[in-house]
């Protein structure tokens, strides 16, 4: 099974893993692949841009090569994707979180989020693992 971290959950894997339930450190321990959204990069620089994430400022220029270093792959963002994460039927209106979701619809992959939002997606190809 491949798995597609959500933000926070990839940047838990970094330095925090204590974070992380055990069914989320069992996925990734038994994943074939595990994927991390172009969307994530964003976001993580969009916070830290306008001031809701500081801790992350000295990482930004280096999380491509942490995401090389933990052997996880860039997951596609494609079109299909970007339509999908628009036309879900979704009531939640946070785009990265909507993307995240058509990402792991398209991809076939779970995602691995704290985030109980993820619960009110009724997609029969949606997984959450937490």
């Amino acid at each position: 099974m491949d798995v597609l971290l959500d933000t926070h959950t990839w940047v838990w894997t970094l330095d925090q893993s204590h974070l992380l339930s055990q069914p989320a450190r069992q996925a990734l321990s038994q994943a074939s692949a595990v994927r991390v959204s172009p969307i994530t990069f964003f976001e993580i620089g969009q916070k830290v841009r306008i001031g809701k994430w500081p801790e992350m400022e000295p990482h930004i220029s280096a999380l491509p090569t942490y995401l090389a270093d933990q052997g996880a792959v860039s997951a596609p963002l494609t079109h299909e994707i970007a339509l999908l994460a628009a036309t879900l039927d979704w009531d939640h209106r946070d785009p990265f979180d909507r993307i995240l979701a058509a990402t792991a619809i398209t991809t076939q992959a779970a995602l691995i989020s704290s985030d109980t939002m993820f619960d009110s997606l009724t997609n029969p190809n949606f997984r959450r693992i937490w």
